[in-house]
């Protein structure tokens, strides 16, 4: 939701009227920026957090036991998917909007492009999901030959084409809508990655429909205040690391919690963890003078304060722990995040992580300290954030949507 509430923000500055449809659960950050919202209800995001959303979503475990939630989640959301594909119709046919900006997971705005050329745009907040030599789409997150490569894009595009058509058939439609319309719609379709060209640049060879417009942020600390006992254990603290893993769920939150401390305990290394969504718990006893623990903080304000940032590689973290020059280390759980991982690990401004289901104290520990020890990967994420610090895209962003 980041990318589109900063999006919105610019649009309303501008003068536009601005509508967020989004899951009910983040009514509440639309309605902090100031911007209209339109729930899309709330069994989407209950579907991610019950115990088979939660192993799908790179909890630990076999593998069997991994297809089988995947394959119970894929049975459960048919009816989910037509609630929320009904919901985007008729807030659309209703609101008759001049544009639309929509994510990949959101149908409907893909068939009202069809009959509204130019109108509907795809922000994409994590590289590859339009062909880059070398690289797999996103989703696939690997390099298997340049055959191979482009065979992946066209596997997503099949099924992208596929899901507006059975969509067509839950809506009803009567018109005749084929394939190939919906694939040339989705070939000639504008396309804006809200990513700063620091981490991933525009390929020369793309059409000019695909643009790379920056990474954009809200201001999440206008109605936040830090309370006394952060502030002090702030300044009590010279480099101190901050851990979260951000809107991720695992199943096994105590014990990611635990491998995490003991390695902060046995290092005497300082560090916020931040509960978030769940995928930390504060536990009865901890050392409260190393650690510090935190349930919801605006990153703007925290990140300008500490050392290192170790998280899950959600696109919006990424871009933010290196726009404040932070060493970073990301504990991958879905999709872009294992991209992020790479990325960040290329770039030398920290270790190359391991992903959530396969921590474990020996192989974790290694990499928090050679994050909090190996200045050269601070020094790298300084340097990053003096070129992000530079990029300013926010007239090229409104532009590439209202022309």
């Amino acid at each position: 939701m980041e990318p589109f509430l900063a999006i919105g923000e610019i649009l309303k500055e501008k003068g536009q009227r601005v509508i967020c449809a989004f899951p009910e659960q983040f009514r509440n950050i639309a309605e902090e920026s100031n911007l209209e919202f339109a729930s899309l209800g709330t069994k989407f995001i209950d579907m991610l957090d019950s115990d088979d959303g939660k192993a799908a979503m790179g909890g630990s475990g076999s593998g069997f036991k991994k297809i089988m939630a995947n394959i119970r989640l894929a049975k459960n959301s048919t009816e989910i998917n037509k609630e929320l594909i009904n919901k985007q119709y008729e807030l659309i046919e209703t609101q008759n909007p001049d544009r639309i900006l929509y994510n990949g997971k959101a149908i409907y705005p893909i068939i009202w492009g069809l009959k509204n050329k130019g109108k509907n745009i795809l922000v994409c907040p994590m590289p590859y999901m339009h062909y880059v030599k070398g690289h797999t789409h996103v989703a696939f997150n690997s390099n298997f030959g340049d055959f191979f490569n482009k065979l992946t894009f066209s596997l997503v595009r099949f099924g992208m084409i596929m899901t507006v058509k059975i969509s067509l058939r839950w809506l009803k439609f009567k018109e005749k809508i084929s394939r190939k319309q919906i694939k040339n719609k989705y070939l000639s379709n504008k396309a804006i990655y809200t990513v700063s060209p620091s981490l991933f640049s525009r390929p020369d060879y793309w059409k000019e429909n695909l643009n790379v417009v920056g990474y954009h942020e809200r201001n999440k600390t206008a109605n936040w205040e830090s309370d006394k006992a952060l502030t002090d254990f702030i300044e009590r603290h010279n480099k101190i690391l901050f851990i979260t893993f951000g809107s991720m769920i695992n199943p096994e939150p105590d014990k990611k919690t635990k491998i995490i401390l003991d390695i902060l305990e046995r290092n005497q290394i300082p560090a916020i963890i931040n509960t978030a969504a769940g995928g930390f718990v504060k536990p009865d006893k901890f050392d409260a003078e190393l650690i510090h623990f935190v349930s919801q903080i605006p990153y703007d304000w925290i990140f300008p304060k500490i050392y290192g940032v170790i998280h899950h590689g959600g696109s919006g973290t990424t871009h933010l722990a290196l726009k404040y020059g932070c060493a970073t280390m990301i504990i991958p759980h879905i999709i872009d995040q294992f991209v992020w991982n790479k990325i960040i690990y290329k770039m030398g401004v920290g270790p190359k992580g391991i992903k959530i289901g396969k921590i474990t104290t020996k192989n974790l520990e290694p990499k928090i300290l050679e994050l909090a020890n190996n200045s050269s990967f601070k020094k790298k994420a300084e340097q990053v954030a003096i070129q992000m610090g530079e990029e300013d895209f926010r007239e090229e962003l409104y532009n590439s949507i209202v022309e």
